[in-house]
């Protein structure tokens, strides 16, 4: 089955096409046919197709909307010029899977689209005000493109989530507004999470259920998750992704009086504090740097930038206190995972958030740390560590081509 998995944002398109027809999550067994990016839709648009076989377009474009993008795409991969095997025209495509960050309360799994679908993530929108109408954007030029006799599939960012109990998921206050306005902990980056939990459960033969886990996804965007008897049970990130560990641009967990605090003193409005937490502040707002991990540990290392040593501990500190709070929350874990950008490919801060914890069981061995960078995935824990640390680099598109496959083919979710 050819699956065409879409990311779309505000004003970008990510897709991949991938073959699976196996009931089995192992990226080995599933084929990338080709994949690409249009970034800048709505001006000169940047292109980017690739194919397994070499063959590469870049090009700059004007491009109006998504359904310009989509249509863009498939005049070049239907061309014969890039020669991706099996797909020579629309019909080629079996299924679409979507990408569609805030699914609020209604949605626990994955689900074929239908007009209900398309209504619940239109109201959902209050909450994901910057994402769910850019995810739309793409549902609708896909069906627009394919007509509405091809399956389509929404899979949710937040769904992973679903199962946090209410005692973590609740916000102390007057219970009312959750009752209002759903203001909770909805958690963030599910398919990452949920596909990294999922590849160690293959690689170490355990069922779901047997799974007591820490998963750390470190990107630009960061979040940890606590994941008990095979389910989510806390995330850092929480009513909107703003929350938790300290990011490439975002505050993390700050006093909430501090909004208010700065609106009086500076003179600027709640809109422009949010632009402040979001854009402005993190591993950038601390270093007066950057906010690319790669160029804070060079500064440090090259010319020993105080406030770029300081971005970083903050940084690793604050993930150690996760992980502290979901050792304790769960009586232990059997494994912690580090994944995302930073996650996959940085030895030294996988070092530096693992020194100081042997006393709570969790040990690396130096040479498997440094051994596993740029896409390696294994073991990276001494012999004698309790608690195993592992790298497994992220797929979030063979997730959503997964549980297309699934929605499609009627299969049990897993």
């Amino acid at each position: 089955m050819n699956i065409l998995v879409i990311n779309s944002g505000s004003s970008s398109l990510k897709f991949q096409i991938i073959e699976t027809d196996q009931n089995n999550i192992d990226s080995s067994t599933d084929k990338i046919k080709v994949k690409g990016l249009i970034d800048r839709i709505g001006t000169q648009a940047l292109a980017k197709i690739t194919v397994p076989n070499g063959v590469e377009i870049k090009e700059s474009i004007a491009i109006r909307d998504h359904s310009a993008a989509l249509d863009y795409i498939f005049r070049k991969i239907t061309s014969g010029t890039l020669n991706i095997d099996g797909i020579f025209s629309l019909s080629d495509i079996n299924a679409v899977g979507h990408r569609v960050v805030h699914g609020g309360e209604k949605f626990s799994k994955s689900v074929l689209v239908d007009k209900s679908v398309l209504k619940e993530i239109e109201d959902c929108i209050d909450l994901a005000p910057l994402h769910n109408p850019a995810n739309l954007k793409g549902i609708q030029a896909t069906l627009a493109l394919f007509g509405e006799k091809m399956p389509h599939a929404v899979v949710f960012d937040t769904a992973f989530h679903s199962t946090i109990p209410e005692t973590n998921y609740l916000y102390a206050l007057p219970y009312q507004y959750y009752r209002r306005y759903r203001i909770r902990k909805y958690g963030f980056h599910g398919l990452s999470h949920r596909y990294v939990s999922y590849r160690y459960r293959k690689l170490v033969n355990l069922e779901r259920n047997q799974l007591n886990l820490i998963t750390i996804h470190l990107g630009n965007g960061c979040s940890i998750c606590a994941i008990k008897e095979g389910k989510s049970y806390n995330t850092s990130m929480g009513f909107t992704p703003l929350a938790g560990l300290i990011m490439g641009t975002r505050a993390g967990d700050i006093d909430a009086s501090i909004p208010e605090f700065l609106a009086h003193k500076e003179g600027i409005t709640l809109s422009d504090i949010d632009i402040l937490l979001n854009k402005a502040s993190g591993l950038l707002g601390i270093s007066g740097l950057t906010n690319d991990m790669r160029e804070l540990l060079d500064e440090e290392r090259e010319h020993h930038d105080r406030r770029a040593t300081l971005a970083i501990d903050m940084f690793t500190m604050r993930i150690k206190h996760y992980i502290g709070a979901y050792l304790a929350e769960m009586g232990g874990a059997d494994a912690i995972l580090f994944t995302g950008g930073i996650g996959e490919n940085s030895a030294e801060i996988r070092k530096r958030i693992c020194e100081g914890l042997q006393f709570l069981g969790i040990e690396l061995n130096e040479n498997l740390n440094k051994e596993k960078c740029f896409g390696a995935e294994g073991n990276i824990s001494s012999d004698t560590s309790k608690i195993k640390t592992w790298v497994i680099p992220t797929n979030e598109e063979l997730m959503i081509a997964r549980d297309t496959f699934r929605c499609v083919t009627g299969l049990p979710a897993f």
